[in-house]
């Protein structure tokens, strides 16, 4: 069943779902008593709109002594309450029935089981009256049973009478609490047959003041006088418009959304995306965190490693080998090992974040929640403040594991490392040759073996040559290599700061950031709630 709407504005049916979202998104941030009340709310509209819309449930509510029964009595034109000075006279409530059909249900709902068919009288069918026990009533059972059904019933009517209509219980208890229901409201000043009629209009003059000041400004105040039947035909003439229009429930329910939702509103800045209000905050994290996993030493060992690994690869084979009995700056670190599409497994050895390095990252993550809380409402500015904390206890093996996936691709082997490699082995080939020759040439010699025909280029033997130029040249190619290697070392050095950056940065961005901004944007979805639930 869709609920009335109104002529501007979201319908009733979309502000009672705004309620319920907006007490969603509030749980554990505001207190539980005004989320509960929130859903209270939405649960009791979805039974009182399933429930007879054809009647209009309207409860006479007052203090002891203010007439209430003997104004049921001649609403309903028979004596239905016990009238009496003994109080409180009133223990239940009850209720009168205009064409009452079909209204057990909402009776059941309501548990008001003194139900009475009472006379018929134009205007009123559909009419349910209540008569409530007193609100001051010395029996708390009674007090309780008028605060339940004040919070349930369609139309209040509150019945004062000319000695205690400024009773502060009345005003401050429910009055002023129920200021956004003056919609649903009427106040009945009772026994003004007690008073002259100048008295009269100055008791109305003072409970309309009175009134005012509780938020009721425009609440109708009726002079009515049970014993004598004055002011009666007015009531009966209100009553029936409003039970005509058949609004009043939905009236009801309207402002209980209003007032749950003004209750859930907290003040604070306009809220924006959660993404603009952390924009910018995430390079003093990022470069906490580097620091902390010890990117610079990571650095400088994958340019030192690059070279390592090129005098291996690429040196004069004469000495190259002596290189191997070096350890790899990054195979000690425990990283540029495996793939970079492979999750590494285990820790890195980069040495852990000293006490300084940890409180600085403490530092950023507090100065990125400080940022982002910014002007919020309390609360909100407290959950934001936890959600930039509340994955701080990942972020060091998170890092650590960024650490060694990006550096995974950082082994790989340059081409020109194999072409120089190659060329060494032939220009140490060329200078084996020469010195196999050349001992060939001294053992002839010393075996006084004629010597055969010794060819030169120039003045010097081949043979020399060789063996000189291989040694000159291999020397002369390792010292190349190595100079290209250091600049190699620095190029990989920077790309892979580069892509450490971006890593460490992603990492800051789904542990500190998105939570962040997942909290920013749940409060700009409750307050876009609460603005809706309360238009």
């Amino acid at each position: 069943m869709k609920l009335l709407r109104r002529k501007e504005g979201p319908s009733l049916d979309a502000r009672l779902a705004a309620l319920l979202e907006a007490a969603e998104l509030a749980e554990g941030r505001l207190p539980e008593q005004d989320v509960s009340a929130a859903r209270a709310v939405a649960e009791r509209a979805g039974a009182r709109r399933s429930l007879s819309v054809d009647h209009t449930v309207a409860a006479l509510a007052g203090a002891t002594g203010s007439g209430k029964s003997s104004l049921y009595n001649a609403l309903a034109g028979e004596e239905l309450a016990a009238v009496g000075v003994t109080r409180p006279t009133t223990s239940t409530a009850q209720a009168a029935l205009w064409d009452g059909e079909g209204a057990g249900p909402l009776l059941d709902w309501l548990d008001v089981p003194r139900r009475h068919s009472a006379a018929e009288a134009p205007g009123t069918s559909g009419l349910v009256l209540l008569d409530l026990p007193d609100h001051d009533s010395i029996r708390l059972s009674h007090r309780l049973e008028v605060d339940r059904l004040v919070a349930l019933v369609d139309l209040l009517v509150w019945v004062v009478d000319p000695q205690k209509y400024a009773d502060a219980a009345l005003h401050e208890r429910y009055l002023r609490p129920l200021a956004g229901h003056r919609d649903v409201m009427l106040v009945v000043l009772n026994q003004v047959d007690r008073l002259p009629p100048q008295a009269v209009e100055r008791c109305v003059a003072d409970l309309r003041r009175l009134l005012e000041e509780d938020g009721l400004a425009g609440v109708p105040v009726l002079p009515v006088s049970a014993r004598t039947g004055a002011g009666l035909p007015e009531l009966r003439s209100i009553l029936a418009d409003r039970v005509a229009r058949r609004e009043s429930w939905a009236a009801r329910l309207a402002a209980d959304v209003t007032t749950a939702a003004g209750h859930l509103a907290v003040a604070g800045p306009p809220p924006g995306p959660g993404a603009q209000r952390v924009a910018g905050l995430d390079r003093r994290l990022t470069g906490a965190l580097s620091q902390a996993a010890g990117v610079p030493l990571v650095l400088e060992a994958v340019a030192k490693g690059h070279r390592h690994r090129a005098v291996v690869a690429t040196g004069w084979p004469v000495t190259r080998w002596l290189r191997r009995f070096r350890p790899d700056p990054l195979r000690r670190l425990r990283i540029g090992v495996g793939r970079p599409d492979k999750e590494i497994v285990g820790r890195t050895s980069v040495p852990a974040a000293s006490a300084v390095q940890r409180t600085q990252v403490e530092t950023a993550i507090r100065d990125v929640g400080e940022a982002a809380a910014a002007d919020l409402p309390g609360p909100w500015a407290a959950a934001v403040r936890q959600a930039a904390r509340s994955r701080s206890p990942e972020l060091a093996d998170a890092v650590d594991r960024a650490v060694g996936r990006t550096t995974a691709g950082t082994t790989r082997r340059p081409r020109w490392w194999r072409m120089v490699n190659v060329l060494q082995w032939v220009v140490f080939a060329a200078m084996a040759a020469g010195a196999l020759w050349l001992g060939v040439l001294f053992g002839m010699d010393y075996l006084r073996l004629p010597q055969p025909p010794l060819p030169t280029l120039g003045a010097v033997p081949w043979p020399t040559v060789l063996l000189a130029g291989g040694a000159l040249a291999g020397v002369m190619i390792a010292l190349l290599s190595r100079l290209a290697a250091w600049a190699g070392g620095r190029r990989r050095a920077g790309r892979t700061a580069r892509a450490l950056r971006t890593a460490i940065g992603e990492v800051a961005e789904n542990y500190v950031l998105d939570p962040v901004t997942a909290e920013l944007d749940r409060y700009t979805r409750f307050t876009d709630a609460v603005t809706t639930a309360r238009s």
